[in-house]
């Protein structure tokens, strides 16, 4: 599943109450948006049919058409799609790059993907998403957007596949590009193998440190932007930054079991964003 699927399944309580402070028409336009990642998520990690998943892939295509030729879509989705995030000027581009991305993981589940594989998959996923909350909060300059998108997109995403390996493993996923396992001495790429070798604890150490960059980068671009409208990204930003300093202080060569975060906890990181504490 992916970083913005997860979050949003995780910790929809909290994330409602920082949105409150926005108003109606972008609340329900970046409601909208997660229904549309947490679905696409739903279809390719679910228990469906292959024959399912890639009819409901292909239809999404159509449903993408119907939406931006301005004909009636088919779906819930695709309606509040049309209804609540044309207002914000989001390209098709943009909602096809979120598609495509998950496609990627289907029908094969991905595994140790290149490097050019690896970051449309991350873009897609997270930092797509990221971006179109931006330009519905109407925050930034264009150039502005894409930079904190990016590098926040990026940071929470690795941190998703860092805190997921062993569970994405049982399923036959491997999410860490080719290129990174055979510098460091690792040349299979069946999952079950690569979370046994000795040499994995130098590649989550790499792009630990690539993570780390970019949530600086991210956070320090958060922290000059307007508090108010950024309080959804700032309470994601907090969250993931957190399982990443969890698993950062336990160390890189453990897996297992998986960082979680208390519902006190989120509550605190929830509180400190509404106030502008973070």
């Amino acid at each position: 599943m992916s970083a913005v699927g997860r979050i949003v399944r995780k910790s929809q309580a909290t994330l409602f109450w920082c949105m409150r402070g926005l108003p109606k028409a972008k609340r329900e336009a970046i409601y909208t948006l997660y229904a549309f990642v947490q679905h696409l998520d739903d279809i390719v990690s679910g228990n469906l049919s292959q024959q399912e998943k890639a009819d409901l892939l292909s239809a999404w295509k159509i449903e993408l058409d119907n939406i931006y030729d301005k004909k009636v879509p088919a779906t819930k989705i695709g309606r509040k799609i049309y209804k609540n995030c044309m207002r914000f000027k989001i390209q098709k581009e943009d909602f096809s790059q979120i598609l495509q991305a998950f496609s990627l993981d289907f029908p094969k589940p991905l595994q140790a993907p290149s490097n050019k594989t690896f970051t449309a998959y991350c873009h897609g996923t997270a930092v797509i998403p990221v971006y179109i909350m931006l330009l519905i909060m109407n925050e930034m300059k264009e150039a502005s957007k894409r930079t904190l998108a990016f590098n926040f997109g990026m940071a929470m995403e690795i941190t998703n596949i860092l805190r997921n390996i062993k569970e994405d493993a049982l399923k036959n996923r491997l999410y860490i590009p080719k290129e990174i396992l055979q510098e460091a001495g690792i040349q299979s790429v069946v999952p079950s193998v690569v979370i046994t070798d000795k040499n994995l604890t130098s590649v989550r150490e790499k792009l630990a440190r690539q993570a780390s960059i970019y949530f600086s980068k991210a956070h320090k671009m958060l922290s000059a932007s307007n508090q108010k409208n950024t309080r959804p990204l700032r309470f994601i930003f907090h969250i993931y930054k957190r399982y990443f300093d969890i698993m950062s202080y336990r160390g890189w060569e453990i897996m297992s079991p998986k960082p979680k975060i208390g519902r006190i906890d989120k509550i605190m990181i929830a509180v400190n964003t509404i106030f502008d504490r973070s």
